[in-house]
């Protein structure tokens, strides 16, 4: 896209995000084209709806989009199973004579009306990766509340007779769904510390604004370098197209949410435990965010581990 198309995608996404949310924003990305440009501007159409997503707290099925545009799957009537929380991203299945046993997650596109009849899953068969096809009537699927259920994330599990195979490329797929979450992490970490400043400019204590005291500059500094220093590593990591770049960025920006929550808690103090504030939703829905597709820690051990099983330092990035 041009500048000037880029402008107008972007503005058309955040009356989007900002009026709707769940099965509406699903029908208002629909109407604006968000599909078709993901197709033709796969960077264009994840880093500025995720973003925004973030930034407004709205939730969607886009992510199960991008998985499919990655596996090369273009039907509307399937959805794909994600890997489970607190691994690297492992394959959601395993393949095991004939049959297919399924572990992971899913958007709640699995479950609405009317209701998806199968699900794409992936396992590793040997040196490659195969997407297979099962039906949702084998699985079970049990809605996962917690911290976040506003998510609308739902545990998928089962075990099912395995069909024909194709083969799919996995690591793209992660790859694009580490940005992906990357942009909303940090569209998240931009909303909180916007209502971190905005109270700091306006909570008068000792006859000043509290955004006077060096304390708070100091805490909202530091959470602005962690954003601006987690937006510029997406960004090299869509010049790089590197997977481990990709997990560089996820893993900065999981960091950096985790710093914007603490530092803008602080600086909110005790409204910003209250249910009436809105920045108790950040705050969960990063925690949750965080942990899809491979945490901050664990992408961090990970990469350290490669490092030093290798011996090879990455390129330098283009930041």
């Amino acid at each position: 896209m041009d500048r000037d198309d880029l402008d107008l995608f972007e503005a058309s996404l955040r009356q989007a995000t900002e009026r709707h949310t769940g099965a509406d924003l699903d029908a208002s990305l629909a109407e604006v084209g968000w599909h078709d440009a993901l197709a033709t501007d796969v960077r264009a159409g994840i880093a500025t709806l995720f973003t925004l997503q973030g930034r407004a707290n709205a939730t969607s099925t886009a992510l199960d989009h991008v998985v499919l545009d990655a596996l090369g799957i273009s039907t509307e009537h399937l959805r794909p199973v994600w890997p489970p929380l607190g691994t690297i991203a492992r394959r959601p299945a395993t393949v095991y004579g004939g049959r297919v046993r399924v572990d992971g997650l899913a958007s709640r596109g699995v479950t609405e009306t009317p209701r998806v009849a199968m699900c794409v899953v992936v396992a590793s068969d040997g040196a490659k990766d195969v997407a297979t096809a099962v039906p949702v009537a084998d699985l079970a699927l049990r809605p996962v509340g917690g911290i976040d259920p506003s998510l609308g994330i739902v545990e998928v599990t089962g075990d099912a007779v395995a069909t024909d195979g194709w083969p799919v490329d996995w690591g793209d797929a992660v790859r694009r769904c580490r940005l992906a979450l990357g942009h909303e992490l940090v569209g998240a970490s931009r909303a909180m510390l916007d209502l971190a400043r905005e109270h700091a400019l306006a909570r008068v204590q000792f006859d000043v604004p509290i955004a006077s005291f060096q304390a708070v500059r100091h805490r909202l500094a530091e959470t602005l370098v962690a954003i601006e220093s987690a937006e510029a590593v997406l960004d090299a990591a869509w010049q790089d197209g590197s997977a481990d770049t990709a997990a560089m960025a996820k893993a900065l920006a999981g960091r950096g949410a985790r710093t914007a929550a603490r530092h803008c808690q602080q600086v909110l103090a005790g409204i910003g435990f209250t249910l009436e504030h809105p920045f108790h939703r950040y705050f969960r829905r990063v925690l949750v965010l965080d942990e899809l597709f491979g945490s901050a820690r664990l992408l961090t051990t990970a990469l350290g581990d490669d490092l030093l099983r290798t011996r090879r330092m990455p390129p330098v990035l283009p930041l």
